[in-house]
C-alpha cells in the first residue's frame, strides 16, 4: 500500500512540475491561495488569532515564572547525578 501511495504522489508531482499544463495548474493554485491570503477578512482573522496567541503565551510565561520561582526547592532530578543507566 505504501508503494502504491508513493507512486501516486510521485506521478502527481511529476505532472505538476514536469508538464506545461501541470505548471499552469500549479500557478493557478498559487494565485488562488495568494488571493485568499490577502483577503481582508482572512487577514482580520489572522490578526485576531495572533493577538490571542500572544496573550496566551504571556499568561503562560508569567504562570511558569511563578512556578519556577516558588518551586525551586521541589524534589526534581538532581543536576549532579547522571541519569540512571549512563
Amino acid at each position: 500500500m505504501k508503494a502504491k501511495s508513493a507512486f501516486v504522489i510521485g506521478a502527481a508531482l511529476g505532472y505538476l512540475f514536469g508538464t506545461e499544463k501541470g505548471r499552469a495548474r500549479l500557478e493557478k493554485a498559487k494565485g488562488w491561495a495568494d488571493e485568499k491570503w490577502h483577503d481582508p477578512r482572512v487577514q482580520e482573522r489572522v490578526s485576531e488569532v495572533s493577538s490571542t496567541a500572544t496573550q496566551f503565551a504571556k499568561q503562560q510565561a508569567s504562570a511558569l515564572k511563578e512556578r519556577t520561582s516558588s518551586g525551586s526547592s521541589s524534589s526534581g532530578p538532581e543536576v549532579d547525578k547522571p541519569p540512571m543507566g549512563l
